[in-house]
């Protein structure tokens, strides 16, 4: 049976990107294959998190993650840091990549613009800590996003460069897995980009974001002056708009949306309204769920106890036989 694996830092909520990027995949896999589910903490050093607040957001990750529909009967839902050998194995693989492929990653380049007075070498080696993530589980395929498709692809390089360095087939070459046959980027409210707080809270829309607030947030979408000719080419801020529409609309309504546009009588206004209401349809039952988890302590132990304990068992593996590999050898 294939391996998925995914994860996610518990840096605050989940938002509409996250699900649609890669929990929604997740949810259908686990049905059918191996499925590996982790809450990313070590990730989150980076931005050195206050010490108070790291559990009660691995908490919260925890809670929205099983209300969407991870089930830890049939997924492996873990916390990373419970794993000692995802630390092992992100030393070894620091010993085979390279700074100058390291200084290059894209999103570490951003980083070093958005924050120059806090470059750390967890920000360098970020792909090194992703790859031990999923090749400690020997995962085949990784739900991602447009924007880790390049952190996926280091890892196959890790993992090739691994094999012909000792001489071996071991570590499989993990793929991007989406239903689409294409990675998902979730747009954001500002017009441009991706979907994301770290873009600002009122850029993303949260699972549990109160009605109230998703009709707000919706309401000062960016928007343009309006088509001026029939069948004319739509700006990023609409097509942003229909993407979202296409997520939690029916057929019928963006049909209809998309005829107004075609022929220059749409109303923003109008569209942003139905808009809300398909999402707060879509969010609502979703967010009373998380509620209804997270105030629930006794569910979240058992199911976080049974996750790693699978977890533990196939990270062991790996790295005794990695061990074995490199030429670790007991006396």
């Amino acid at each position: 049976m294939e391996t998925i694996l995914s994860g996610m830092r518990p840096t605050g909520n989940i938002h509409l990107g996250n699900y649609f990027g890669a929990l929604i995949n997740f949810i259908k896999l686990q049905q059918t294959h191996r499925c590996f589910f982790f809450i990313a903490d070590y990730h989150s050093l980076t931005t050195h998190p206050n010490p108070k607040d790291l559990h009660q957001s691995v908490k919260t990750i925890l809670s929205q993650y099983l209300a969407c529909g991870l089930d830890p009967q049939k997924s492996t839902i873990y916390i990373q840091s419970s794993l000692p050998e995802v630390t092992e194995l992100y030393m070894y693989l620091n010993m085979i990549a390279y700074l100058g492929e390291l200084e290059r990653v894209t999103s570490f380049k951003d980083k070093v613009r958005q924050n120059p007075n806090n470059v750390n070498a967890g920000l360098l080696t970020y792909p090194t800590l992703m790859a031990s993530d999923i090749l400690i589980h020997k995962a085949n395929y990784v739900p991602v996003g447009k924007d880790q498709a390049q952190h996926l692809e280091m890892t196959r390089t890790f993992a090739q460069r691994f094999n012909k360095m000792y001489n071996v087939e071991y570590f499989p070459l993990p793929q991007a897995y989406n239903f689409k046959n294409e990675l998902l980027k979730v747009p954001g409210l500002d017009g441009s980009g991706k979907m994301g707080k770290s873009l600002g809270e009122a850029n993303a829309i949260f699972l549990v974001d109160s009605d109230t607030a998703i009709e707000k947030k919706i309401s000062r979408a960016k928007t343009d002056s309006g088509p001026k000719e029939t069948n004319e080419k739509k700006s990023v801020e609409i097509e942003n708009l229909f993407s979202l529409m296409s997520l939690v609309s029916s057929k019928e309504t963006i049909d209809y949306f998309e005829e107004k546009y075609n022929d220059c009588s749409i109303r923003y206004g109008d569209m942003k309204k139905q808009l809300a209401k398909d999402m707060i349809s879509f969010i609502s039952p979703i967010r009373e769920k998380i509620f209804e988890i997270q105030n629930n302590d006794t569910y979240l132990s058992d199911a976080i106890k049974q996750g790693e304990e699978k977890a533990r068992e196939s990270a062991r593996k790996t790295i005794r036989e990695v061990r074995e590999i490199i030429g670790f050898k007991s006396f």
